[in-house]
């Protein structure tokens, strides 16, 4: 069943039941307050017609005529009996209306039970026990209430049509409201119904109603389709990174690993060897990287930590001491005295790890000698410097705006192990964590490296 007939169903059938059931509690209440009132009027009569007889202390012809005359349009159709103490008949109205249930009345009646109401028909008949001067009587009514009917009559009439006019409103309204609130949600449905899965285009959901319920729906609905898209994405980036950026990697492994086959003496092969493992152990971590890069890139996550950046290099240089152990870094603070929070950065460990892993094996690659300095400068407030310098040869003027480019090796990388995949990938972990890397060589034979980490951005 659609959604919209449920509200019909649900919201008519409910208001019109309701509808029903008060208006058929008002017209019961109100019946038994006719019926109340009118046995009330009764019992006054019968009080007052015993007072009369009382005060004149026979029954005459000519009394009765005197109470019929006085009452003659106080009830319509009616028998009025009055019987004194030994339940002997003292006062009959003339009119011929029977009494069915006078024996029973009058022996239900007593000093413990004053009042006995009933109905023959539609009359209403009741009976008293009246105690007046000292003497008991007993009074039996009969009467019909055509005035109390007459306004009952009424009363049924006008909550029919109140009935009838309320349940043709309240299915209009529930009709209209139906297809109000039905309406965004078929159209949710449709749009979903259309909505192509497989297209790499398609555009993200756009809620078009004011519902709460239904825009929260809608952007969960986007939230699991984005999700998806940079699940996909993930995969087709990883592929097309590692695919792309690991050609050239691949290709120079597989050229060195040809030229061995030319080698037959196994001490100039060893060296060949070593070359590769350093190379293939460096191609693991690229692609490791490059994974990495490829979630974000796809617009996932990545998890990211406060780390002490000093700590960081500290474990690098401890790291390529293990491969280079000739090599040396000296690692200096500026100013001497500083706020160490500075230090702290929230970033991707691994990957920033890898960015100066690379930097720093460019200073053990590329350098005359076996020293390379690194600075940490702190004399920003909203910024960090971080300077790694080294002796060698430098970058020609005309290649410094290929240095971040793929593959690129300049001159000075002849004869080097590598794959010109380091600063790239440097370069693209910056930027993810909004920092900027910089390469100048303002002395003769001296390559600089600057990494600046913008502090504010990690707030």
């Amino acid at each position: 069943m659609k959604i919209r007939d449920k509200i019909l169903i649900y919201f008519s059938s409910t208001v019109i039941i309701l509808s029903a059931i008060s208006l058929t509690l008002i017209y019961i209440l109100f019946s038994e307050y006719r019926e109340e009132e009118f046995q009330q009027q009764q019992n006054e009569k019968i009080k007052y017609t015993v007072g009369l007889v009382t005060e004149f202390k026979q029954m005459s012809e000519e009394l009765a005529l005197l109470l019929d005359a006085q009452d003659i349009h106080d009830f319509y159709d009616e028998k009025l009996l009055i019987y004194n103490g030994q339940k002997e008949l003292i006062f009959s109205s003339l009119d011929s209306l029977p009494i069915f249930q006078t024996d029973k009345i009058l022996n239900g009646l007593s000093p413990s039970q004053r009042w006995i109401e009933t109905k023959e028909g539609d009359y209403d008949l009741i009976g008293v026990y009246v105690e007046s001067r000292g003497k008991t009587y007993y009074g039996v009514s009969k009467a019909l209430d055509a005035y109390g009917y007459s306004k009952m009559y009424f009363l049924r009439n006008v909550l029919i049509a109140i009935f009838a006019a309320i349940s043709i409103i309240v299915t209009l309204v529930a009709l209209y409201l139906s297809n109000k609130i039905s309406k965004p949600i078929t159209r949710l449905a449709e749009n979903l119904k259309k909505y192509d899965l497989v297209s790499e285009n398609s555009t993200l959901l756009k809620p078009d109603t004011s519902s709460f319920e239904l825009q929260h729906l809608t952007e969960r609905f986007n939230e699991l389709l984005q999700r998806t898209n940079e699940a996909f994405a993930f995969q087709k980036n990883a592929i097309n990174h590692i695919s792309h950026e690991l050609k050239t990697p691949v290709a120079v492994l597989v050229s060195e690993l040809e030229k061995t086959e030319s080698y037959s003496n196994i001490d100039n092969l060893r060296p060949v060897l070593d070359s590769l493992v350093i190379k293939a152990k460096s191609l693991g971590e690229i692609i490791n990287v490059f994974l990495e890069i490829s979630k974000i890139e796809s617009g996932q996550q990545i998890q990211k930590s406060e780390v002490r950046i000093d700590e960081l290099l500290f474990d690098i240089i401890e790291e390529l001491k293990m491969v280079y152990p000739d090599f040396h870094f000296e690692l200096n603070y500026f100013p001497s005295e500083f706020n160490e929070s500075q230090l702290v950065i929230k970033m991707n460990r691994m990957l920033v790890k890898q960015a100066f892993q690379n930097l720093l094996v460019n200073c053990i690659s590329y350098g005359s000698e076996k020293e390379a300095k690194i600075k940490i400068d702190c004399s920003f407030s909203n910024k960090l410097k971080i300077e790694i310098a080294n002796t060698g040869k430098t970058v020609a003027p005309e290649e410094k705006e290929h240095l971040f480019q793929h593959s690129f090796r300049g001159k000075n990388s002849e004869g080097k192990i590598g794959f010109g995949l380091g600063l790239v990938l440097a370069k693209r972990i910056m930027d993810f964590h909004f920092a900027k890397i910089k390469y100048s060589n303002p002395e003769k034979d001296l390559n600089v490296f600057q990494v600046i980490f913008y502090l504010d951005k990690y707030l």
